[in-house]
């Protein structure tokens, strides 16, 4: 699976590491992301699911700095000179191969001492037509692949975190390797990721339980970020346009949306808080249905349905509970 690529050109990321570095040295530690006088683990995340397991594991012995700002949506992400110095004075990477490329060669070249990769710490896999596979625009028959350039993760879906059984293989991973990076409170680390993995625990039984019976499995989104999810429950994720929420779709996948939604009886058309609900508008009233949010919790806003991972889960669930008819 790919992203939208807005990478920044070699020459110039180099060039921001070194302008980076410059600027950092006039600063303290503490104001760049660097291990401050409390002696906490600095770590890196790359956004929000990263920045979530991040703080939740690693408790009051981290000090965690994300990349990518509330409201900014991370496939679009652009560096800046302080941003990557950050990397390469941080003790801890924790980032997801695949979603931004900019960040993961800013990475490359970080020479950070530790770094996660969450992709390595469970199973990716590829997505069918469920997950957006590109209807080219210049295929008027929709007959071409519905989505988007083979990504740095190979072509396999990075969304991960959006499955809770994933993302707590994942939370066992990172704290292992907290462990391992600040051995002195190690024993905290265990302790946290325990509980974090009860509360995955309880989000993916909340999810088996209300989604068991419902009258359709089918959902319509403008972003494929939900192959994990319906595959975990039993269901069909249908995207719009695949992986970029704001593109625009060919009218073959417009007019093959409408068949869809007849067939398998679908209500709803779901967009996201951090992209214009603009296409899903179009697509529900050429079809007759409703839109409402589900959201791929790329990020927390004032926009957001929950205040953190667990509480937007949450929100998710009971708008495709809705959509689907649950019984």
């Amino acid at each position: 699976m790919n992203v939208r690529r807005r990478l920044i050109p070699t020459a110039t990321l180099a060039g921001a590491v070194t302008l980076g570095m410059v600027a950092l040295s006039a600063c303290s530690s503490s104001d760049t992301g660097g291990k401050g006088g409390d002696g906490k683990l600095a770590v890196v995340a790359s956004f929000y699911p990263m920045e979530y397991l991040a703080r939740q594991i690693g408790g009051d012995h981290v000090s965690v700095t994300t990349l990518t700002k509330p409201g900014v949506e991370p496939h679009d992400l652009e560096l800046k000179p302080r941003q990557a110095a950050q990397l390469g004075e941080a003790d801890v990477i924790l980032y997801l191969k695949g979603i931004q490329p900019a960040v993961d060669k800013a990475i490359d070249q970080s020479g950070a001492k530790t770094v996660i990769d969450a992709t390595t710490l469970t199973t990716l896999e590829n997505h069918g037509t469920e997950t957006g596979h590109d209807h080219g625009h210049d295929d008027p028959a929709g007959e071409a692949d519905h989505g988007h350039e083979e990504s740095d993760t190979d072509g396999k879906d990075p969304h991960i975190w959006l499955d809770p059984v994933r993302f707590a293989e994942v939370a066992q991973g990172v704290g292992a390797s907290l462990e391992k990076a600040d051995p002195d409170h190690a024993a905290a680390y265990k302790k946290n990721t325990g509980a974090l993995v009860t509360k995955l625990n309880g989000l993916n039984t909340s999810f088996k339980k209300d989604l068991a019976d419902t009258g359709t499995k089918t959902f319509i989104t403008t972003h494929a970020a939900f192959g994990y999810l319906a595959e975990r429950y039993g269901l069909e994720q249908e995207a719009i346009a695949g992986i970029d929420p704001e593109s625009e779709p060919s009218p073959a996948r417009v007019k093959e949306l409408e068949t869809i939604a007849k067939r398998d009886k679908v209500t709803t058309v779901f967009f996201e808080t951090l992209a214009s609900d603009k296409t899903a508008r179009t697509v529900a009233g050429d079809s007759g249905l409703r839109t409402d949010v589900l959201d791929p919790i790329e990020g927390i806003t004032d926009k957001t349905r929950g205040r953190d991972y667990i509480e937007v889960m949450r929100s998710n669930l009971a708008a495709l509970r809705t959509a689907l008819g649950a019984k």
